[in-house]
C-alpha cells in the first residue's frame, strides 16, 4: 500500500520548513515567488494535494500544533510550553496555546473550535474523560501530556522512587504521620501521586491521610489549611507547588512556622519552589523534557511514524528548607 505524501515530504524535497510549505500552498503571497514555485513543483512531483483550512473532506496543513493546558497561570505550564516550543521551532512548527481553566467542558470546546485549523493536538494535564480524548485522537494526531490514555500516545511521569524518598525523608526527620492535600478530582496526576505516596508510606510505616480536593492554586492551598480545625499534622505533602506555597502562607497566618511546626513538601519543582522562603522541598518532574518529548511524538505522528512505547519519565526529590525535624511539643 502506497503511503500518501505529507507536508513534511514536500518540505524535505523543496528544502524548506513545513510551515513554509503551508504558506506557499495556501497563501503564496506570504513567501517569495521563487520559494512558492519550488514548493509547488515539489508538491506536484510527489503527488501531494493540499486542502484549504476547514474545507469539507480536507485536512488542515497549517504547521500549527494546539497545546491545551489546564491552567496557563501555573508555572508548571511555563516549563512544558518552553520544552514544546524548542522542539516545534526546530521542526518548523508553531505552537498555539489554549487555557481550559481546569474545566474539561471548556477544554473540549476549545479543541473542537480549533481542530480544523491545526495539524495536531497536545493535551497537557487534560481534565477530559478518556473517551473524549480518543474522539479527538481519531480526528488529529494527538498526544496527552502528564497523563496516560490507552490507545493514545502519552507522556507521563513515574513518581514511585521520588515518593518513596520523600516519605523516607519525612520519617527520618521524626514524622510518623503526614497529610496529603489532594488536587482536582479530574486530575490523572493527582491519582498517580497519591498512589505512589500511599504505597511509600505503608512501606515506611508512616500514616498518610488524604484531604481534599484542593483548588490547585496558592489561594486554594491557603484556604485548605486555614479552614482546618484543631492542630495541624507535623508534615504536609501537597498536590503541587502552588498549593504548598499557599499552605505555607496559611500556616504563617496561624502563627505556625515552616519547618519548625510543620514540614511542607510540594510537587513539580517549579520556579515557585526556588523563590519562596524557606525554599520548598518538592518532588521534581522533568517539565521541559516532558514538553519536548510530547512535540517529538507529534512530529513522528505527522510524519506517519508511530512513536515507540511510552516510558514514564522519572521524578526526583529535591530537598530544601521547608522540611525539618519534628518538634517534641508536636508529639501526639
Amino acid at each position: 500500500m502506497t503511503t500518501k505524501p505529507t507536508i513534511y515530504d514536500v518540505a524535505a524535497a523543496a528544502g524548506v520548513a513545513p510551515s513554509t510549505v503551508s504558506r506557499a500552498l495556501a497563501r503564496p503571497g506570504q513567501v517569495s515567488t521563487a520559494t512558492a514555485e519550488r514548493v509547488r513543483r515539489a508538491a506536484e512531483e510527489l503527488g501531494y494535494r493540499s486542502f484549504a483550512v476547514g474545507a469539507p473532506g480536507g485536512s488542515a496543513t497549517t504547521g500549527i500544533v494546539l497545546l491545551v493546558t489546564s491552567d496557563i497561570t501555573n508555572p508548571f505550564a511555563f516549563e512544558l510550553i518552553h520544552g514544546a516550543e524548542d522542539v516545534a521551532f526546530g521542526a518548523g512548527l508553531a505552537i498555539a496555546v489554549a487555557d481550559s481553566q481546569e474545566s474539561g467542558q471548556r477544554e473540549r470546546a476549545s479543541v473542537e473550535r480549533a481542530l480544523s485549523t491545526v495539524d495536531a493536538v497536545v493535551l497537557a494535564s487534560s481534565r477530559m474523560p478518556d473517551s473524549a480524548i480518543r474522539v479527538i485522537a481519531k480526528q488529529r494526531p494527538t498526544v496527552v501530556l502528564n497523563r496516560v490514555v490507552r490507545d493514545v500516545v502519552s507522556v507521563s511521569v513515574d513518581y514511585t522512587d521520588a515518593a518513596s524518598r520523600a516519605v523516607t525523608h519525612l520519617r527520618d526527620l521524626g514524622h510518623d504521620a503526614a497529610e496529603y492535600l489532594a488536587g482536582p478530582t479530574a486530575s490523572w496526576a493527582d491519582g498517580a501521586r497519591w498512589r505512589a505516596l500511599l504505597e511509600a508510606s505503608r512501606a515506611a510505616g508512616v500514616h498518610l491521610r488524604r484531604t481534599g480536593p484542593t483548588v490547585p492554586t496558592v489561594e486554594g492551598g491557603t484556604r485548605a489549611v486555614e479552614s482546618r480545625a484543631g492542630r495541624p499534622p507535623t508534615a504536609v505533602v501537597t498536590f503541587n507547588d502552588q498549593v504548598a506555597v499557599g499552605a505555607m502562607r496559611g500556616f504563617a497566618a496561624g502563627s505556625l512556622s515552616v519547618p519548625g511546626d510543620v514540614s511542607v513538601v510540594g510537587f513539580d519543582d517549579t520556579v515557585l519552589a526556588r523563590l519562596v522562603v524557606p525554599g520548598l522541598t518538592t518532588i521534581a518532574s522533568p517539565l521541559r523534557e516532558m514538553g519536548g518529548r510530547a512535540l517529538e511524538s507529534v512530529v513522528s505522528l505527522l510524519a506517519g511514524t508511530l512513536p515507540g512505547p511510552s516510558v514514564p519519565m522519572p521524578a526526583e526529590l529535591v530537598v530544601r528548607e521547608s522540611t525539618g525535624p519534628r518538634r517534641a511539643r508536636m508529639a501526639r
